[in-house]
């Protein structure tokens, strides 16, 4: 039986897969990161795998003046949902998604969310998948500045007390999460190093970040682990 691929579109090395990795790969699936910044799109492997998952990043979709390659994976990413494959975005991912799909990104009005918060459900009925991620005193962990507009056609899963648009699923194809489900705490301490200078501007504290990781890291682990096993055998 052929193996089945993964393509993993990376922004920054330091955010990665995650607690979706070993799932990923208990299932079987080759993954393959494409650099998205030096990528040069279209990519035969983005229409051909069975999943792609397009990871976060401290750019602006919206950028693509000082980022012309942000042109080339919005179109890419257009193409393969008008083809209705299975597609994932985490944060920027999520924005990548919204875009591609005619929703406006934008600088969000309210502060920056970066932190660990829980999760509200969405007036829609929630998927059994995503149940997990709703769990009474789970918090999820954040971090971004723009927000998007609800696509059309698209169900909102999930918000906070920040923003409306935390996840969006599109059918049974898409999926967008503007949160962190995947992160890990050992994971986490890359984030401090490589946006020292965003928390440093915000004056938010790499300590206080990771004592709230240490509290809140295990129970979104074992969530997530449930979630991305359930979500998997839905989108395929």
């Amino acid at each position: 039986m052929p193996t089945r691929q993964c393509l993993v579109l990376s922004h920054v090395p330091f955010e990665d897969l995650g607690s979706l990795q070993p799932e990923l790969e208990r299932r079987g699936f080759a993954i393959r990161t494409a650099d998205a910044a030096t990528a040069q799109f279209p990519l035969a492997e983005l229409e051909s795998c069975e999943l792609l998952v397009v990871l976060g990043g401290p750019i602006s979709v919206y950028e693509t003046d000082e980022y012309p390659f942000l042109r080339g994976e919005i179109e890419s990413i257009h193409q393969r949902l008008a083809a209705h494959k299975p597609t994932l975005g985490i944060c920027l991912g999520a924005q990548l998604i919204a875009t591609a799909l005619g929703a406006r990104v934008y600088a969000g009005s309210r502060r920056a969310e970066i932190g660990w918060s829980p999760l509200k459900p969405a007036a829609d009925s929630t998927p059994e998948w995503f149940a997990p991620l709703l769990q009474p005193g789970l918090s999820v962990f954040h971090w971004h500045g723009d927000t998007f507009d609800l696509p059309s056609g698209a169900q909102r899963l999930a918000s906070t007390d920040l923003y409306e648009n935390q996840s969006f699923m599109v059918e049974n194809f898409a999926l967008a999460l503007q949160f962190h489900p995947e992160v890990t705490a050992p994971g986490l301490e890359r984030w401090y190093v490589g946006h020292t200078c965003e928390l440093h501007q915000k004056k938010i504290s790499p300590k206080q970040l990771r004592i709230e990781t240490q509290k809140h890291a295990p129970a979104l682990l074992t969530a997530a682990e449930k979630f991305w096993k359930l979500w998997l055998d839905y989108i395929l």
